[in-house]
């Protein structure tokens, strides 16, 4: 199979307003902004992946059209979040006059919950002083991040998590348009994997169809390098039956032969504990378990070490 040189997740990006999935709660409301050609500030708060950072570059090209690349400014508060940021670059593209017929120009704050405490409130009286002539839309996953006196100035739209059959129908016209296979099994792996992030949906259908054509749970999990549910189902079952050894061997083989991560691998405990039928007391006990062994990975610890302890811990509970 020919590999094309373009990203999907950008391929796939919706380019206007009608194409964005599952938020007409917003739509609705940013669609009569660009009629009236005249938006507010905006803050977009939302999980990763749901279509913000798509809105806010829709809004751009519908109102700007072909004088795009003079009237507005995309930048990532991830990579410049300190004070000088807002006081130099963003400060001078905002005090200068538009080009066109629409009145003010549009700065686009990616990941804004990134700046500092300093930067936001350079930034609050950034938005004050040149609102006449420059508009704000401040993206985010936690609006909570975000300093109050900025939030006052916005408004404030939420974002709702993509559901699966969004993500469904997502999956079903890229393979369309691509001309690939995929089964039931291929895109319930990529639903649960994409943990409702349309890029990551749009990465992992790219990245598996350079493997294979026909497109299966197992192709899936091999180019995520994610356990596999069945997998670590069956380890947490020997280790509930009492078969300690025989789920330390399984551990190994998932770590060893699939090359999965401690950290992924405790993650998908979690899953199928959450899914499991055991009493809901003892399930507490365990999550609980899992949390603390999770932080331990995270502070460096060794991982197939902490493993094996959780497994033991789990051992002790199902008792």
């Amino acid at each position: 199979m020919q590999i094309e040189n373009y990203v999907w997740a950008e391929k796939y990006r919706p380019k206007k307003l009608d194409e964005v999935i599952n938020q007409k709660h917003i739509i609705e409301k940013l669609k009569f902004f660009v009629k009236e050609k005249n938006i507010p500030h905006m803050l977009f708060a939302g999980p990763a992946g749901c279509g913000k950072t798509t809105c806010a570059l829709a809004i751009a090209e519908e109102l700007y059209g072909k004088t795009v690349k003079f009237n507005v400014m995309e930048t990532n508060a991830s990579d410049e979040r300190g004070i000088d940021t807002v006081r130099v670059k963003i400060k001078e593209f905002a005090r200068t006059k538009p080009m066109g017929n629409i009145p003010f120009k549009l700065i686009i704050l990616d990941e804004a919950d990134a700046l500092t405490f300093d930067a936001q409130s350079a930034l609050r009286r950034t938005m004050e002083q040149f609102s006449s002539i420059c508009r704000f839309i401040l993206i985010c996953n936690y609006s909570s991040k975000i300093i109050e006196p900025i939030q006052s100035r916005t408004v404030i739209f939420r974002f709702k998590t993509l559901s699966e059959e969004d993500i469904k129908n997502y999956i079903l016209r890229i393979v369309k348009s691509e001309n690939l296979k995929i089964d039931e099994s291929g895109i319930s792996a990529i639903i649960k994997l994409s943990e409702g992030d349309m890029r990551k949906v749009a990465n992992l259908l790219q990245a598996a169809s350079i493997e294979k054509n026909n497109i299966t749970a197992d192709v899936v999990y091999s180019i995520a390098s994610q356990a596999k549910p069945d997998d670590v189902k069956d380890m947490l079952n020997l280790v509930f039956e009492g078969k300690f050894n025989e789920a330390r061997e399984k551990l190994k083989f998932i770590m060893n032969h699939q090359g999965v991560s401690g950290q992924d691998i405790i993650k998908e405990i979690h899953r199928q504990i959450i899914e499991m039928k055991i009493p809901e007391r003892k399930k507490i006990e365990i999550i609980q378990k899992i949390g603390e062994y999770e932080f331990r990975i995270s502070e460096g610890a060794n991982e197939i070490i902490q493993l094996e302890a959780l497994l033991a811990q789990l051992l002790v509970l199902g008792e």
